[in-house]
């Protein structure tokens, strides 16, 4: 029986064993990143492995005449014109329509309260103060205990709903803010506005999807709502964020502090050239206050060779015809 051929990047760097299994799954042709397509190779691909950064269009998609799958491990689909692939009868398989395998995968939400704790007890200038040589703990209180603070969760999905429950594990009030969800199975507040919640939370966290709508969603007029000393999280999508204005409320005290695990544009082609001399790094580099990790929220090889294994076997039903009522 004739193998579905299939299109792989490796700036996706699967791991192994699913590497082995695209090999015998598909009539796998491995380039280095979509800069590399041939016009004959679109032609005759069935299943495209999407990275982000590389948009598939309709321009791409009309240079694919039997495409039949865009595959994605990831949670969002931003790189994925999704409405025009539906017009085509062009299958998405993508984590964002598998909902109930992504609650087991708890990488990102770890991280969070991992970055929650580093900041507000000030982990990082601690540990830098001790390898100097010195040994005092004066300079580095927080301000507070977590279970005398509030969360403000901003997205109550998934993620959301589980960095609410850790909050309330750890003692704290937590509120959140999604106009979709209107009841927390974690006893979270609702607040109506993104405004009003973070006027009224110590530590705020972001897990929303980018799409269009959410691009800048954390812009001036939001972050000068922030109650004045407050603490920002974002393992997100960095687009969420204007950037000049984040850099004010740090500079200002308006924010203590911001632990970001994503970067704005950081998919795009190039952006590894740009990023040395970006304005946020220089400050994270003079400043303790802010921390920076290179988008490693679910960094963990089990989650990897899970998603990406997941992620092949959508591919594979939706060949089959089986597709999910929930998945495009």
């Amino acid at each position: 029986m004739t193998k579905p051929v299939a299109i792989y990047y490796r700036i996706l760097q699967y791991q192994s064993t699913n590497l082995l299994r695209l090999a015998s799954e598909f009539d796998l042709r491995i380039l280095d990143s979509p800069a590399d397509d041939t016009a004959s190779l679109l032609g005759i691909v069935e299943v495209l492995f999407a990275p982000l950064g590389y948009m598939v269009d309709r321009k791409k998609m009309d240079c694919c005449p039997r495409l039949k799958v865009i595959v994605s491990n990831t949670t969002g689909h931003p790189h994925i014109d999704v409405d025009y692939a539906n017009s085509r009868g062009i299958g998405v398989a993508c984590l964002k329509f598998a909902q109930e395998f992504l609650q087991a995968v708890t990488p990102t939400a770890e991280l969070t309260w991992g970055l929650i704790i580093a900041l507000t007890r000030n982990i990082l200038p601690a540990h830098a103060s001790v390898l100097s040589g010195k040994w005092d703990r004066r300079p580095f209180g927080a301000s507070a205990m977590l279970s005398r603070m509030s969360l403000g969760v901003v997205g109550h999905g998934r993620l959301g709903t589980l960095v609410a429950r850790y909050g309330r594990t750890f003692g704290m009030t937590v509120r959140y803010y999604d106009p979709f969800v209107s009841f927390s199975s974690e006893g979270a507040q609702r607040i109506d506005t993104l405004e009003a919640l973070v006027a009224v939370s110590d530590v705020v966290t972001i897990h929303v999807p980018h799409e269009k709508e959410t691009e800048g969603m954390f812009n001036e007029e939001v972050l000068a709502n922030f109650k004045f000393g407050a603490y920002l999280v974002n393992t997100a999508r960095g687009e969420l964020l204007d950037w000049d204005a984040l850099l004010g409320a740090l500079r200002s005290g308006r924010l203590a502090g911001a632990a970001l695990d994503v970067f704005e544009d950081e998919f795009s082609p190039g952006f590894a050239d740009q990023f040395a001399t970006h304005p946020v790094l220089t400050y994270a580099r003079h400043h303790d206050n802010l921390i920076l990790t290179p988008h490693i929220g679910g960094s963990t090889v089990d989650a990897w060779r899970l998603t990406e294994a997941h992620a092949i076997d959508m591919a594979l039903n939706h060949l089959k015809g089986i597709v999910p009522d929930n998945c495009t």
